[in-house]
C-alpha cells in the first residue's frame, strides 16, 4: 500500500507531540542498528504508546484509525468475511469488501507478504484501517480455528504441471510457456496464482529483475528497481519446491533436475503487451535460486537520444557507427545498459541498404529486418564458428554479443580490418581499460591499435522523479567534493534532492539514464597502444583527446538537477583517478 503522506513517521508522531525530534532521531539510530521500525523502538523505550503509533500510521498512509475498545469498533469489522484462522495467524480483521477488494484492518500497513497471502484467499486485499497490535490481538482471542492456510495452497494441485517429461533434446532456452494474458485467472491453483501474481506485479512496478531466493526458512522474494533491490514479501518454506517447480515448467527446463544451473525462457502477455523473461535457475545451499530477467520490446528501442548522451558526445556517436569499418566497443559491468546501447544503435543503422547479422548469448530482442544467431555452445554452435559463417554472408555490420576469448577477438578483428563494421562488448571498469585487456588476451597490438574505432564506458545511475524532487539548499559538500563540484559550479548549477512521492514508490527516483565516457582513438593513443603502455598513460591520453570521464558526465547531470552527487560517486568514481593532475601534465 502506498503512503498517503510524504511524512515518516517520526516526523508524523513529532507533529502530534507523542515524541521530541532528538527522540525520534535516536529511535531511527536504534532502529537500524536493531533492524527494527521507527515505531516499534519508540514503543519498546516507552515514548510513544502503541496507538499513537498506530494513529501516526494511519495519518501517514490515509486510512482510518479505529479505537477497538470503542464500542463503535464492532460496527465497522465483519469477521464473517474472513477464515478466524487466518485473523488470528495474521493478527488482522475482515472490515469490508469494495469492488472484489477485502478491506483488512491491520497493525502495519507494510506487511505486505501477510497481506498478499491473505489476498490468495480472498481474491484481493488492501488495507482499510489501522489499530494497535494489542488491541487486534485481544479482540481476535476466542476465535474459532479453522484449516491451516499454507495448507490449502500447498495441496492445490499441480497435476496438470507434472508434464514436465519434455523431450531433454528441445533446447531449453525457447519460448515454451504460457501465451496467455497472465492476469485472465483462468488457472485456479494457488501457486500459479501466486506466480502470475508477483510477475504481473514486477512488471507493471517497472521491475528488471525477479528474484525468488530460498533460504533456510522462508523464500524470499526480491524485485530489482532502478538498479536496487527492493524485498516484496517472505514465502513460507512450504510453498518452496511447487513454486520453484511452477517456475521451471513455465521456462521450458527440466523440473527435476536440480544439481546443475539451467536456462529458459517465458513469454506472457500482460496489459496487452507480450514479454519475454530470460530464466535462470542455480543450485544453491538452500535449494534453487531463480532470476527472472524481464526484457521489455521498447526498451532496446528508446532511441539514442534518451540513452542519457551529451549532445557532443552524442554527434561523436553517430559519426562512429556509420563508418564502413573497424570495431567499436561498449565497456562495463554486468547490467550497466551495454546490450540496450548496442540495441539502439543497430535500430538506427537498420535499414534496408545494408545487412546486420549479430551473434549473441542469448538472443534477448528480436529486429525485423535483423539476423539474429543464438549461441548454442552444446552443439558447437560458438561465437568463433558463428563469426567464421557471418563473413561468408557479406555483411556490412557484425554485432558480437561479447569478446569472451582471443579466438573470437581475433575473428573479430579480421572482420573489421576487411572491411566490416563490428560492435561488441566487453567487460573492464573502464574505456581505456578494453584496450589492455585485449592485448592481455593475446591480440597483438599493432592489431588492437589499427582495428579498434572508439570504446564506449558507461554505468546506468538512477533519475529523481520528476514529481516530487526538489531544490537541495544543503549538499553534502564531502560527496560534491568526490565527484569534482566546486563552489562555482554550484553556484552556477540546480542541485535537487529526492523527496518520494507515490509515482516513485516513495523512493525519490524514478527511472535510469547512462552516464558515458567515450574514448576516440587517435595517434597518440595508437601509439599508446601499441607500446602496451599502461591504462594511466592511455587514460591520459584519451582526456586530452576530449574524451569526458564518467565522473564528469555524471556532473553534468548533477548539475541539470537530473541525478544527485551521491548517484554518481556511487557507480563512476575512479580510483587513483585526480583531474587536476591530468590537466597539469
Amino acid at each position: 500500500m502506498a503512503r498517503k503522506n510524504t511524512k515518516k513517521i517520526g516526523e508524523i508522531l513529532i507533529d502530534q507531540g507523542s515524541a521530541t525530534q532528538d527522540q525520534v532521531v535516536a529511535a531511527v539510530l536504534r532502529a537500524k542498528d536493531f533492524g527494527k521500525r521507527v515505531g516499534e523502538v519508540l514503543v519498546e523505550e516507552g515514548i510513544c504508546s502503541e496507538e499513537q503509533v498506530a494513529r501516526a500510521l494511519a495519518d501517514q498512509f490515509g486510512v482510518e484509525y479505529i479505537d477497538l475498545t470503542k464500542p463503535e469498533a464492532s460496527t465497522k469489522i465483519d469477521r464473517s468475511l474472513l477464515k478466524d484462522d487466518l485473523q488470528k495467524k495474521f493478527t488482522m480483521l475482515s472490515m469490508r469488501k469494495e469492488r472484489n477488494t477485502l478491506l483488512l484492518l491491520v497493525h502495519d500497513p507494510l506487511d505486505l507478504a501477510a497481506i498478499d497471502a491473505i489476498g490468495m484467499y480472498a481474491g484481493k486485499a488492501d488495507v482499510g484501517g489501522i489499530a494497535s497490535r494489542s488491541q487486534l490481538a485481544e479482540y481476535i482471542s476466542g476465535g474459532s480455528s479453522g484449516p491451516n492456510f499454507e495448507k490449502q495452497l500447498l495441496t492445490s494441485s499441480l497435476d496438470k504441471s507434472k508434464d514436465s517429461s519434455r523431450d531433454s533434446s528441445k533446447d531449453a532456452s525457447r519460448d515454451s510457456s504460457l501465451d496467455a494474458d497472465a492476469g485472465s485467472g483462468a488457472n485456479e491453483s494457488g501457486i500459479v496464482r501466486l506466480v502470475d501474481r508477483f510477475i504481473v506485479e514486477a512488471v507493471q512496478g517497472r521491475a528488471s529483475d525477479i528474484h525468488v531466493e530460498p533460504r533456510k526458512n522462508h523464500v524470499i522474494l526480491r524485485y530489482r528497481i532502478d538498479g536496487v533491490c527492493i524485498e516484496r514479501q517472505e514465502i513460507p518454506k512450504k510453498m518452496q519446491n511447487p513454486l520453484l517447480a511452477r517456475l521451471k515448467l513455465m521456462a521450458g527446463v527440466n523440473i527435476s533436475e536440480r544439481r546443475i544451473p539451467q536456462d529458459g525462457r517465458i513469454k506472457m502477455t500482460i496489459d496487452g503487451t507480450v514479454v519475454d523473461f530470460r530464466v535462470s535457475a542455480c543450485p544453491a545451499v538452500h535449494g534453487e535460486s531463480v532470476v527472472l530477467r524481464i526484457l521489455r520490446p521498447d526498451s532496446a528501442r528508446l532511441g539514442l537520444e534518451k540513452l542519457g548522451f551529451q549532445r557532443d558526445n552524442l554527434d561523436i556517436f553517430n559519426r562512429i557507427i556509420r563508418r564502413p569499418n573497424g570495431i567499436f566497443l561498449v565497456t562495463g559491468p554486468t547490467g550497466s545498459g551495454k546490450t540496450t546501447t548496442l540495441y539502439s544503435a543497430l535500430n538506427d543503422l537498420n535499414t534496408p541498404d545494408r545487412k546486420i547479422i549479430t551473434a549473441e548469448d542469448p538472443v534477448e530482442y528480436a529486429f525485423k529486418g535483423i539476423n539474429q544467431v543464438q549461441v548454442r555452445e552444446s552443439i558447437g554452435l560458438t561465437f568463433s564458428s558463428i563469426l567464421k559463417s557471418m563473413l561468408r554472408q557479406a555483411p556490412n555490420i557484425i554485432l558480437v554479443g561479447e569478446i569472451r576469448d582471443r579466438e573470437v577477438a581475433d575473428i573479430a578483428i579480421q572482420a573489421a580490418l576487411t572491411g566490416h563494421m563490428v560492435f561488441s562488448t566487453l567487460h573492464t571498469n573502464d574505456a581505456p581499460s578494453a584496450i589492455t585487456r585485449l592485448i592481455d588476451m593475446g591480440v597483438k597490438p599493432f592489431l588492437v591499435a589499427s582495428s579498434i574505432q572508439a570504446v564506449l564506458g558507461q554505468r546506468l545511475v538512477r533519475i529523481l522523479c520528476e514529481k516530487c524532487k526538489k531544490p537541495d539548499d544543503a549538499p553534502d559538500r564531502k560527496v560534491l567534493r568526490l565527484v569534482g563540484i566546486n563552489d562555482e559550479e554550484l553556484a552556477n548549477g540546480t542541485m535537487m534532492k529526492p523527496v518520494g512521492c507515490d509515482g516513485c514508490s516513495g523512493t525519490g527516483y524514478r527511472g535510469r539514464r547512462a552516464i558515458f565516457e567515450l574514448m576516440t582513438m587517435n595517434s597518440e593513443i595508437r601509439d599508446l597502444a601499441f607500446n602496451r603502455s599502461s591504462i594511466s598513460k592511455l587514460r591520459n591520453a584519451a582526456v586530452r583527446g576530449g574524451m569526458r570521464s564518467l565522473v564528469e558526465d555524471g556532473k553534468i547531470k548533477i548539475l541539470a538537477g537530473q541525478t544527485t552527487a551521491t548517484e554518481i560517486a556511487n557507480f563512476a568514481q575512479i580510483e587513483g583517478f585526480d583531474p587536476n593532475e591530468i590537466s597539469q601534465s
